[in-house]
C-alpha cells in the first residue's frame, strides 16, 4: 500500500461535534458525528467499523455514500473540494472486546455492576464515532454524551464538563489532537484529587470496590510526575486536568488518553499497607510512563504508526528518568537493567525481528507493532544511549525546541534527532539511525591477538541468522582511553595489550554502565582478568558479566557447561540486580533436565547450594533496618529454595500459611505468592483450591489476585487442573484481561502443560473472538514459545501455527517463535550431557 491510501489525503478534519447516546441495558450506542474540514477531493473517506450508517449529510444536504468494509470506512461524494461539514448518523454495538466503547464488570457487596470506558488506540475510535482515525488527522473535538444515567454516577472525559442539559453531558472543546487519544468513562466511581504547583487538577478514579486508601499512592506519584515533567520539558502541562482512571477490564497495561489516562486496576490502585516494593515501583513507572506521553505522544504525536517507537520508546525511558528524580532511594535504573535490558537483548537476537522503525499499513499489522521488547525496551535503550551521548542539558534544550516546533502537530523520528543534534552540536541522527533502521544488535568481540588488543563487531544471533554484514555506530563507553568513543568499523586495533593493561591498572571493559545496546565477548585472557577482579566491579557490571555469558551461551558462542562453575561466585551477592541475573541464567538450566529425573534432583541440590546462605541471612520475614536490596532479593532466593525442595523452606512456608490461615490476604505481599504456591503444591486439597478460587473472585486487590492465580495454577492434581481449564472461559472467574497469566501458569506446570496446550489449540477460535482484537493477542504465542523446549512440542507448535502464518498480525510472531524453539531444542540436544555433568561437579 502507498501513503495515498490514508484517508487524511482525501479529507483533513479541523473540528468534530460528536454526540453519542449509550444504553448499557441494550448494549447499543447511537449518535451523530459532525466533522468540519477540508475536502481534498470530491469523494472523501471517513473511518467506521461495526456501524450501521443511517444518514450522511454534507453542508446540511443528504449525500450519497458507499461502505468500504475492507478499508473500514465510508466513501462520501461531497461534490466539491475545500471547506465542508459532514454529519453522519449511526448506530453501533457495545462489545466485550475491551476495544472501542465497552463495559467493565466488577462486583460490589455481591452485586454485579459495570462501568463504561474506552480504548481507541490504535484504530478503534472508528468503532465509537465516524472519524478520520489516523494520527495525523488532528482536530478539536466537542463531545456530548447521553447515557442511561443512575443517581450518583460520575462521567469523565479528556476535558472538563461544562454543562448538562436534558441528560446530555457537554465537555469543553479539546486541544487539537488525534482521534485515538479521545476517551470518556462513566459509572459509580470514587475519587481523590489534588492540584499541582502550577494549578493542574490531578485525580485518581476507581470503582467503589476499592478501599479509598488504595487511591493515595497513585495520586501522589501522578502529581509529582506532572510537576517533574513540567520542569524537565520546560513546557507547561497543556490541559486543565489529568485524570487517572482504573478500569476493571482493560487489555493493555495503561493508555495515555490526553487528560484521561486509563489503567488496569493492578497498575493504579494498591494497598499502601501491604503491597510489595517491586509492585509499588511498577505502578509508579506505569503512571510516569503514561504522563510522559501527555507531552511526548499527545502534545506532539507521531505522524504515522511506523514511528510508534517515537511515542513508546521515549515514554519508556522517561518513566525511569522521572521516578529516579522523585524517588531517588529506589535506584529505579537498576530495574531497567534487570528487566527492560535483558528483554530487549533476548528478543532482538532472533533473526526476523522487527526493527524499531517499521513500515506498516494494515490495522492488524499496526497492532503487531506493539512489541514490548523492541518498540518499548530496545527503543528506550536507544534513547538512553542518545541521552548519554548528548547529556541532560542538551536533551532538555532539544526537547523544549522539539515541543515548540511541533506542539499540537505531528512529527517523525528525524525531527527528534534534528532537535537533539542542534542542541548538542553532535550528529545524533546518523548514529541513532544505525540502531533505528536495522534489526538486531552487535556482539563486540574483544581479544588479544599477537599481543594487540583488538575489537570487532558482528550481528549477534540466537539460533540461525542471515548475516547481512550490518554495522552499527556503537558508543563503546570503554574504561581504556585507547578505545574510540564511537566504534563504527568491522574491526579496530587499540594497541599493545600489556602496555595498555599496565597503564590502566584495571581489566579492559567496554559498555561501562551498560547503556549501549550490545553485548561483549571477551576472549579467555580478558575474561579471566575481569573474573579475577569481579568483586571490584559495581553491581551493574557484575550483572553484565552474567547477562553476556547467558546470551553467548544461548547463541552457542560459548557452552552453558562453561558458565555453571561461575554461578556460585555470585550467589551471595547482596545486590538485587546481580541476584536477578544469576537466577535468570540458572533458570535456563532447568530446560536441560527432565522433570522428576536424577538430573533434576542434582539441579535442585545446586539451587539449594546457590540460595542457602541468602535464605539463612534474610529469612522469610522482613528484618528491622534491612536494605532495599534485601527486600527485593528475598523473593528470588526463597523461590530458589522452594524449587530445590529445601525441607526447611517448605516447612517455614507451611507454618506461615497456618499462622495466617484466617487472613491470607494479610500475609506480607513480598512473600505471599510463595507461601500460597507452596501450600497448593505440597499440602494441597480440593477444599484449599476452592477456598482460593473464591477468595480470588471476591477480592479487589490485584496483587493478591495475581498471587492466588500463580498458586492455584501450580496444582499437580489432574482433577483440579481440569477445573482450571474450564475456568479459562468463565469470565466470572477469570477475566479475559487476566487469562494469559492463568494460561501461562498451567502451561509452565509440568502436570498441567498438556491440558493447557490442548485448550489453546482446541479453543483458538474462541480466544481469537474474545481477545483477538487487541494488541496483546500475539503474546499468547510468545508465552507458549518461552516454555516449549522439546522436539515433540516443537513439532506440535509448528503443526498448529504454521497454517496460520499468513494471518495479518501473526506472521512475524509465528516465524520468529518457531526459530526460538528450534534453537532452544538444538541447544539442549547438543549440550544437555555436558551441562548436567557440570551441575553435578558444581554440587560436589
Amino acid at each position: 500500500m502507498t501513503e495515498a491510501t490514508h484517508f487524511y489525503q482525501t479529507f483533513q478534519p479541523t473540528h468534530y461535534n460528536v454526540y453519542i447516546d449509550i444504553n448499557r441495558a441494550t448494549k447499543k450506542i447511537s449518535g451523530t458525528s459532525t466533522i468540519t474540514g477540508d475536502a481534498k477531493s470530491e469523494t472523501i473517506a471517513v473511518h467506521e467499523k461495526y456501524m450501521t450508517i443511517s444518514a450522511v449529510k454534507v453542508d446540511g444536504q443528504d449525500a450519497p455514500f458507499t461502505l468500504d468494509e475492507k478499508a473500514e470506512g465510508i466513501r462520501i461524494n461531497v461534490g466539491k473540494t475545500g471547506a465542508v461539514t459532514v454529519a453522519i448518523d449511526y448506530t453501533a454495538p457495545l462489545t466485550d472486546s475491551m476495544m472501542g466503547i465497552y463495559p467493565s464488570y466488577y462486583e460490589l457487596n455481591g452485586e454485579k455492576k459495570q462501568i463504561i470506558g474506552t480504548q481507541f488506540e490504535t484504530t478503534a475510535a472508528r468503532q465509537a464515532f465516524p472519524c478520520v482515525d489516523e494520527p495525523e488527522a488532528k482536530a478539536t473535538f466537542d463531545l456530548a454524551i447521553k447515557y442511561d444515567e443512575q443517581p450518583g454516577e460520575t462521567i469523565l472525559s479528556n476535558m472538563p464538563e461544562i454543562k448538562t442539559e436534558d441528560g446530555v453531558h457537554y465537555f469543553d472543546t479539546t486541544k487539537k489532537m488525534s482521534s485515538y487519544l479521545i476517551a470518556f468513562a462513566f459509572g459509580d466511581l470514587q475519587s481523590k484529587q489534588t492540584t499541582t504547583k502550577s494549578g493542574v487538577k490531578v485525580g485518581v478514579f476507581a470503582t467503589k470496590a476499592h478501599q479509598p486508601k488504595e487511591l493515595d499512592f497513585a495520586l501522589d506519584i501522578a502529581k509529582r510526575s506532572i510537576e517533574f515533567y513540567e520542569n524537565f520539558y520546560q513546557t507547561p502541562y497543556p490541559l486543565p486536568h489529568s485524570w487517572q482512571l482504573a478500569l476493571p477490564d482493560f487489555s493493555a497495561g495503561a493508555m495515555e488518553n490526553w487528560g484521561l489516562v486509563t489503567y488496569r486496576e493492578a497498575y493504579l490502585t494498591l494497598d499502601p499497607d501491604n503491597t510489595s516494593l517491586d509492585m509499588k515501583q511498577l505502578v509508579a513507572t506505569v503512571i510516569a510512563h503514561e504522563l510522559a506521553h501527555q507531552w511526548f505522544g499527545d502534545l506532539v504525536t507521531m505522524k504515522w504508526w511506523d514511528d510508534l517507537w517515537l511515542n513508546e520508546s521515549f515514554a519508556n525511558m522517561m518513566e525511569y528518568v522521572a521516578i529516579d528524580a522523585i524517588e531517588p532511594d529506589w535506584h529505579i535504573w537498576e530495574t531497567f537493567q534487570s528487566s527492560d535490558v535483558p528483554m530487549a537483548l533476548q528478543r532482538d537476537a532472533t533473526d526476523g525481528v522487527q526493527s524499531v522503525h517499521v513500515n506498516v499499513e494494515d490495522p492488524a499489522e499496526i497492532d503487531a507493532l506493539f512489541d514490548s521488547a523492541i518498540v518499548y525496551a530496545k527503543g528506550a535503550r536507544m534513547l538512553v544511549m542518545a541521552r548519554a551521548l548528548v547529556g541532560d542539558d542538551a536533551l532538555r534544550k532539544g526537547l523544549k525546541a522539539y515541543f515548540e516546533a511541533h506542539h499540537y502537530g505531528n512529527a517523525k523520528g528525524a525531527d527528534l534527532w534534528a532537535a537533539l543534534g542542534d542542541a548538542s552540536g553532535k550528529d545524533v541522527g546518523t548514529i541513532m539511525n544505525s540502531w533505528l533502521e536495522q534489526p538486531g544488535y552487535p556482539v563486540v568481540s574483544a581479544s588479544v591477538v599477537d599481543g594487540q588488543l583488538t575489537l570487532s563487531q558482528k550481528q549477534f544471533f540466537i539460533g540461525d541468522g542471515q548475516d547481512a554484514g550490518r554495522l552499527w555506530q556503537i558508543p563503546l563507553n570503554s574504561n581504556y582511553e585507547a578505545a574510540p568513543a564511537i566504534f563504527k568499523d568491522a574491526t579496530v586495533t587499540l594497541g599493545d595489550y600489556a602496555e595498555l593493561r599496565q597503564a590502566a591498572g584495571e581489566p579492559f571493559r567496554v559498555n561501562v554502565g551498560n547503556n549501549s545496546h550490545f553485548i561483549v565477548k571477551y576472549d579467555q585472557t580478558l575474561l579471566d582478568d575481569i573474573l579475577a577482579h569481579v568483586d571490584d566491579l559495581d553491581a551493574t557490571a557484575q550483572l553484565q558479566v552474567l547477562q553476556d555469558l547467558r546470551l553467548l551461551a544461548d547463541g552457542r558462542q560459548i557452552s552453558y557447561a562453561s558458565v555453571v562453575p561461575l554461578l556460585s561466585r555470585f550467589a551471595n551477592n547482596p545486590a538485587t540486580v546481580v541476584t536477578v541475573a544469576l537466577y535468570r541464567l540458572a533458570n535456563n538450566l532447568k530446560k536441560f533436565v527432565t522433570p522428576g529425573s536424577a538430573e533434576e534432583k542434582t539441579l535442585q541440590a545446586f539451587y539449594d547450594q546457590l540460595s542457602g546462605q541468602q535464605v539463612a541471612r534474610l529469612g522469610w520475614t522482613p528484618q528491622a533496618g534491612e536494605s532495599q536490596d534485601d527486600t527485593l532479593t528475598r523473593p528470588y532466593v526463597l523461590n530458589a529454595a522452594l524449587y530445590a525442595q529445601n525441607a526447611q523452606a517448605i516447612a517455614d512456608a507451611h507454618q506461615l500459611f497456618t499462622a495466617n490461615a484466617e487472613n491470607l490476604a494479610g500475609l506480607s505481599a513480598d512473600i505471599r505468592v510463595f507461601v500460597l504456591r507452596n501450600e497448593v503444591k505440597n499440602f494441597g486439597s480440593a477444599a484449599l483450591f476452592d477456598q482460593l478460587i473464591t477468595a480470588y473472585q471476591q477480592s479487589s486487590d490485584a496483587s493478591y489476585k495475581a498471587d492466588i492465580a500463580a498458586a492455584v495454577t501450580a496444582t499437580t492434581d489432574a482433577q483440579l487442573i481440569a477445573k482450571l481449564i474450564v475456568a479459562f472461559e468463565d469470565a466470572n472467574t477469570v477475566k479475559p484481561q487476566d487469562l494469559r497469566a492463568w494460561y501461562r501458569g498451567v502451561l509452565a506446570n509440568d502436570a498441567g502443560q498438556q491440558a493447557a496446550w490442548d485448550w489453546l489449540r482446541n479453543e483458538w477460535g474462541w480466544l481469537e473472538k474474545t481477545v483477538g482484537g487487541d494488541m496483546e493477542f500475539t503474546t499468547y504465542i510468545t508465552v507458549t514459545t518461552n516454555i516449549f523446549h522439546t522436539p515433540e512440542r516443537l513439532a506440535e507448535f509448528k503443526a498448529f501455527f504454521e497454517p496460520k502464518i499468513n494471518t495479518p498480525g501473526l506472521t512475524r510472531e509465528i516465524k520468529m517463535d518457531t526459530k526460538v524453539i528450534e534453537s532452544r531444542v538444538d541447544l539442549i540436544e547438543a549440550e544437555k550431557d555436558a551441562v548436567n555433568a557440570a551441575v553435578k561437579d558444581a554440587t560436589k
